[in-house]
């Protein structure tokens, strides 16, 4: 197996380019931006890991004037058209940012970090002190640099930096920013939506709007803040989503280029592995992978062949929007649990959702689930208006969502898991454990049965759930101990809960019920199991308490035996 190594983790295009990292050539996004778009603002939302800080890194090498490129850009697509690369490589002064790491537990917080960003901007640029000829200018630019710029001052930063790059070029100004919503998504969460907001909304207008020192600017995020204003009044703004056909190829890999990353590498055998774990994305009418997922398991892969796919893409995040949507008072249970079960819902989706609304409607929650991932569109024939038009109604057009993949779909669970453990099982649980030590199960029934009322329309209904979540009722407490699958007598009991102090014991056996007239057979024969099986033979000098439990969807029946 020939050894190519991936570009994990790593956003800068000239290093992957100088290093030999494999690269997967998007470079005729430039052609299509700069030959083909002609709009003066670009805002391209895609999800998170889908390529957009490499592709504004690539777009920087090419356009920056105090960069000569030549070298990393050769043997790409984009270097067979002289003509545009004679024109735009290395001609125009660019200005590159990512607000990414604008976040913080409060504004305060965020605010110092967005200062931080933009003081290491302006020092990135020192050379434009020597022709600041107004004493103000000047002023400002040292205050930036020096750690104690104020709240206008950093409000005008970008536009003032584009104006002193073209008095110093004598150029029009590329502005380049990365990740332009993420304040306003952390703002959100941590409930200074607002404040952040305004700095935000203020950076970019003065840098974007009526600007006479911009030659075009490119915006990358994962939502169009349409409602807040942030982009009202550009007059030529395109905004390409997820929805759109323009530039899907360039976000995500496509299935002609995994196959050849799989060819490469020698690994096409896991093709069929790839695509039911990382592949599903809908980008107009193209069907694309996860580029952060595909890397890291063809990494792992080359380091160890036959390893198992995985969850990759919810270490990037903390997935804030499941538990926001378990918080909030949305009645979407029956659609959430057709998600899960690999279903399509067809829902209305809202284009311009915000931040601060993201579960204040069902349209602007699966908004914000389609455009940041989590969602895509099921393969349809695409809509003929002239087909389906009606002027007598009101035109609304909804859409057939799923989850994107079982990466997605296993994320999804272990989010909502891990949530029911933290909210749920963390109530008192006294009448459980009450009734397991004194042998009541018809109270272990009906309390088992609420969780379950709780929680169990969020999943599919698979004994394996069934077994966790059982396990998870009786985790956590100090003095209890619970096994799972524990060798006992001549086979592996599903859950043992132990009192060591008082010497008790509770073996528990599970067995998923087709229909709720069958449930009390299937806990009889789940105590007949562990008789035949001698579980309780382990068990010399404890009381032991045995029962059988029998699942069927929100219903728990358990018989003691």
């Amino acid at each position: 197996m020939k050894k190519y190594f991936m570009p994990v983790g790593n956003t800068d295009f000239g290093e992957i380019r100088k290093s030999g990292l494999y690269y997967i050539d998007k470079t005729m996004l430039i052609d299509q931006l700069v030959d083909k778009n002609k709009a003066k603002v670009t805002l391209f939302t895609r999800p998170r890991r889908f390529g957009k800080t490499l592709n504004m890194s690539m777009l920087e090498h090419f356009f920056d004037i105090r960069r000569d490129s030549r070298a990393i850009f050769e043997g790409l697509e984009i270097s067979e058209n002289t003509s545009l690369c004679s024109e735009w490589m290395n001609q125009y002064p660019t200005i590159f940012i990512s607000f990414k790491e604008v976040v913080g537990i409060n504004f305060e917080i965020a605010f110092d970090r967005l200062k931080a960003l933009i003081k290491e901007l302006f020092r990135s640029h020192r050379y434009l002190l020597e022709k600041i000829q107004d004493d103000d200018e000047k002023a400002e630019f040292k205050r930036i640099c020096s750690d104690s710029a104020t709240y206008s001052d950093i409000s005008d930063s970008i536009w003032s930096l584009s104006k002193l790059m073209y008095e110093y070029y004598q150029k029009p100004v590329i502005i380049l920013i990365d990740e332009y919503d993420v304040p306003m998504a952390k703002g959100s969460v941590g409930k200074y939506y607002d404040e952040i907001l305004d700095v935000i909304r203020y950076v970019l207008s003065k840098a974007l709007k009526d600007n006479p020192y911009l030659k075009f600017a490119a915006l990358t995020g994962c939502l169009r803040i349409a409602k807040e204003s942030i982009f009202t009044g550009l007059n030529n703004l395109y905004v390409d989503t997820i929805s759109g056909n323009k530039y899907n190829e360039f976000f995500g890999f496509t299935e002609k280029e995994v196959d050849k990353l799989l060819s490469d590498t020698e690994l096409t055998p896991y093709k069929f592995i790839v695509k039911d774990w990382y592949d599903g994305y809908r980008f107009g009418q193209k069907e694309v992978y996860c580029p952060w997922d595909v890397l890291n398991y063809v990494s792992e892969l080359q380091d160890t062949p036959g390893i198992a796919p995985k969850d990759y893409w919810s270490n990037t995040s903390s997935n804030d929007i499941i538990r926001q949507y378990l918080e909030s008072n949305l009645s979407l249970n029956e659609q959430m649990e057709t998600l899960i079960r690999g279903e399509s819902i067809e829902v209305e989706l809202n284009d311009s959702v915000t931040y601060r609304d993201l579960t204040s409607t069902e349209a602007n929650f699966w908004s914000v689930l389609y455009s940041t991932g989590y969602l895509t569109t099921v393969e349809e024939k695409p809509e003929n208006i002239l087909e389906t038009y009606n002027s007598d109604k009101p035109y609304i057009k909804t859409y057939r969502l799923k989850f994107v993949n079982k990466e997605i779909t296993s994320l999804f669970v272990k989010t909502i898991s891990e949530w029911f453990k933290e909210n749920i099982i963390g109530e008192d649980r006294t009448v459980l454990f009450n009734a397991v030590w004194q042998g009541d199960a018809d109270t272990i029934s009906d309390e088992v049965s609420g969780y379950l009322n709780d929680t169990i329309s969020y999943f599919d209904y698979h004994e394996n759930f069934y077994h966790a979540f059982l396990a998870g009722l009786f985790s956590g407490v100090k003095g209890i101990g619970v096994e799972s699958n524990r060798e006992s007598g001549t086979g592996r009991t599903d859950v043992v809960v132990k009192y060591p102090r008082k010497r008790y014991v509770a073996i528990f056996e599970l067995k998923k019920a087709e229909t709720d007239e069958v449930m009390e057979k299937r806990c009889q024969e789940a105590l007949q199991q562990i008789e035949n099986k001698k579980y309780a033979s382990s068990f010399k000098r404890e009381t032991v308490f045995k029962y059988g439990v029998a699942f069927h969807e929100k219903s728990c029946l358990v018989k003691k035996g």
